[in-house]
């Protein structure tokens, strides 16, 4: 069994109300009774995709010198930038391809996927990142249940901000889906608001927003509830294969 917490769109941007947003959910994060064994972190860490904000996030993250009781798996989102992102949050040399990263666990594994456009605010699995995928699929001889984990969900979500900015092409993630059996869910972010449904006869969970949560049609005219606490989730991947997923906030 394996157990991940799951945050989603910090957008740290300098201010001291992202940042100690975000260390809310860190705090309750880093002080569980029992450990999870890993934290994915699915896109827009930073706001304006500076330096600065990723050093920040790195930090807050514990990226640095094992400061995280358990591994941190990052993606990029729509408003994160990939050469800043891997030098300042991942200790990489800069560069502007997509940031693709894989966890293996004894019994799973995890593909961290980078959905995001540069320059854009909509989303697509390119062309390298479907090839890594099947190439790390293939690596991993079918015998580990997988997640993948991405910004932009790709399906509509009923609201017309994140259903205006979703995963483009979702029939060719769905025949990536249809050959490949051992992908048991997909978790993203992107639309600050919990979610759960299917795409393609799997399970497609949306994480809550740190920074704010979405507010949807039937709850009122303002897109943004700012005073609403950061979200968290917490999925369970059993050894069947199945995906159960819990939803937190952090007070």
């Amino acid at each position: 069994m394996l157990v991940l917490a799951h945050i989603s769109d910090l957008h740290l941007d300098g201010s001291e109300r992202a940042t100690r947003r975000a260390e809310r959910v860190r705090d309750l994060l880093w002080g569980l009774p029992g450990p999870v064994d890993a934290l994915l972190v699915t896109g827009d860490i930073a706001d304006h995709g500076t330096e600065a904000e990723y050093e920040e996030a790195a930090r807050l993250l514990g990226l640095r010198e094992g400061g995280a009781p358990f591994p941190v798996l990052t993606c990029p989102g729509n408003h994160d930038s990939r050469a800043p992102y891997r030098k300042a949050l991942l200790g990489e040399p800069p560069a502007d391809g997509p940031v693709n990263g894989v966890h293996v666990f004894a019994d799973a594994a995890v593909l961290m996927c980078d959905s995001s456009i540069p320059g854009q605010d909509d989303g697509e699995l390119d062309a390298q990142t479907y090839a890594w995928i099947e190439e790390t699929l293939d690596g991993l001889d079918g015998d580990r249940h997988v997640l993948l984990a991405f910004h932009h969900p790709p399906v509509a979500l009923h609201h017309r901000l994140p259903d205006g900015y979703r995963l483009g092409q979702p029939a060719k993630l769905a025949r990536l889906l249809g050959r490949r059996p051992e992908i048991a869910g997909i978790i993203t972010g992107h639309a600050h608001t919990p979610a759960a449904t299917a795409f393609a006869g799997r399970p497609l969970v949306v994480g809550p927003g740190v920074t704010w949560t979405l507010r949807l049609p039937w709850e009122g005219d303002a897109v943004a509830d700012r005073e609403a606490p950061p979200g968290l989730a917490f999925h369970v991947l059993d050894d069947e294969g199945r995906l159960t997923s819990h939803f937190r906030v952090a007070v």
